[in-house]
């Protein structure tokens, strides 16, 4: 985590992991990372509502499943939404979500998504996030990068115990 946090200094973004752990061990996966300077996203699914394609195609558009969720969510449960395209972008922009998790997004689009959202919502960069392509991803304005890497990815500690 300490490394990706380095490599986006000075940019206003945040480095995040995601809510994919090792069984067992989240708590603790999740710690490491706000020990190297990251943030957690959720630690679990009462967190917050995340809409997710698969929901985006059970209710026909982003437009009604931001509605569904709005009617389900209480004033303080906050609502992010994947999408994977610009005018899936612009279709939840109406709704003013918390976060826009902008998924798999290309450098181009990731910066026109930040002119296109002008600062109203937390804009969330996922998917093939490296540590080599994070600083670029950053330079782009989003304010989030969420890395699977960071929890699921580690190194394990090789450790050995000698009984005598």
């Amino acid at each position: 985590t300490a490394a990706y946090v380095a490599a986006i200094a000075g940019t206003g973004a945040t480095i995040a992991c995601t809510r994919k752990t090792t069984p067992g061990l989240r708590a603790l996966e999740k710690r490491a990372v706000l020990l190297g300077g990251g943030v957690n996203h959720r630690f679990s699914l009462a967190d917050a509502i995340l809409i997710k394609d698969n929901h985006i195609a059970a209710a026909g558009s982003v437009s009604a499943a931001l509605e569904r969720a709005k009617r389900a969510a209480g004033h303080l449960v906050k609502i992010e939404i994947e999408v994977d395209r610009l005018d899936q972008l612009r279709a939840a922009l109406a709704f003013r979500p918390d976060v826009v998790m902008l998924d798999n997004f290309s450098l181009a689009d990731l910066a026109e998504a930040v002119a296109m959202a002008g600062g109203q919502t937390v804009l969330e960069a996922s998917g093939g996030v490296a540590l080599e392509t994070v600083r670029a991803i950053a330079e782009t304005g989003v304010d989030v990068i969420s890395v699977g890497a960071l929890t699921h990815s580690a190194p394990a500690l090789d450790l050995g115990l000698d009984w005598e």
